[in-house]
């Protein structure tokens, strides 16, 4: 386990920001959705992207469909996210994934994914559930989210932890939160507008 997490903190080092997916039941069935998604998603792999997580689902589909990102991009660092059960996890680990982030903390989940030998990366707003994780020994930890986190918790504070940041940023946030301190952080909603992702992702990643 200590392997995969020293693994995915040495990628840390080289980025910026993760781009988090949460598919639409309409992409599972329609072919033009499903293909312009992949036309976007090639654009943005070869400029660069390198860190992509997908919303689990409980749609038979979804399996399938994450199974073709990995296929078409097998260098992407490519996880699940709002990991909220053990089929979840059971999930991510028969396609191959190399993460997987909980919204919130589940001592009991981490656990779990733990004696699978898979990196679970739990969310955490309060000191708390921070000091949980520590002491069951996770390194790397979502602050989300982070517009409503604890003020007590100063990452500072942590000078082996690995901190991302994540709840409404967008990639106009890499600058200001990698200057806190925060190895990354993670773009959800404000990613992706009206099914088409955000043209100042492309402009970031030809610029950096």
């Amino acid at each position: 386990m200590n392997n995969k997490e020293d693994s995915f903190s040495e990628l840390l080092k080289n980025s910026s920001f993760f781009l988090l997916i949460k598919p639409e039941d309409k992409i599972y069935s329609n072919t033009s959705t499903r293909d312009s998604f992949f036309k976007e998603l090639e654009s943005l792999v070869k400029l660069g992207l390198n860190n992509i997580e997908i919303s689990w689902s409980n749609n038979e589909k979804w399996l399938d469909f994450v199974s073709d990102i990995k296929i078409k991009y097998p260098k992407i660092n490519l996880g699940s996210a709002s990991i909220i059960n053990k089929q979840s996890i059971e999930d991510s680990l028969k396609i191959g994934l190399d993460f997987s982030m909980m919204k919130f903390w589940d001592k009991d989940l981490f656990n779990y994914a733990k004696s699978k030998n898979f990196l679970l990366i739990p969310g955490i707003k309060n000191l708390k559930d921070l000091k949980e994780a520590i002491n069951v020994n996770c390194n790397i930890i979502k602050i989300y989210p982070i517009k409503s986190k604890d003020n007590s918790i100063d990452i500072l504070h942590y000078k082996n932890i690995d901190f991302i940041a994540a709840g409404g940023l967008s990639i106009n946030d890499v600058k200001t939160y990698k200057a806190l301190g925060y190895k990354s952080i993670i773009i959800g909603d404000k990613g992706i507008k009206n099914q088409k992702f955000d043209p100042k992702i492309f402009e970031w990643l030809k610029n950096n």
